[in-house]
């Protein structure tokens, strides 16, 4: 599960295994071994894996459903309009 969401969301910014590997510090290998569910992150990289990707540990881990977006620090004004685009998104 872990493997599969990991190649998902580096897949979905658009960045290669090296691109992720750069910005966690880690090697392509290390990378590619976590995506093939050959090794596991280390508690210290499952951190730094849901700072990288803003979401939860716990989405990572495939614990919870649903994504999150950080709005920390962004006036009133702009997270309304970010909840009405989402909104609007999920309207079936």
């Amino acid at each position: 599960m872990l493997s599969k969401k990991i190649c998902e969301l580096r897949s979905s910014f658009g960045w290669t295994q090296v691109q992720l590997a750069q910005r966690l510090g880690v090697t392509k290998q290390t990378v590619s071994n976590w995506e093939n569910d050959n090794i596991q992150p280390s508690i210290e990289m499952l951190v730094k894996l849901s700072k990288v990707f803003n979401v939860s540990t716990d989405s990572l881990l495939g614990l919870t459903p649903t994504s999150s977006i950080n709005v920390d620090g962004l006036p009133a004004e702009f997270v309304a309009h970010i909840v009405q685009i989402i909104n609007d998104y999920n309207i079936k």
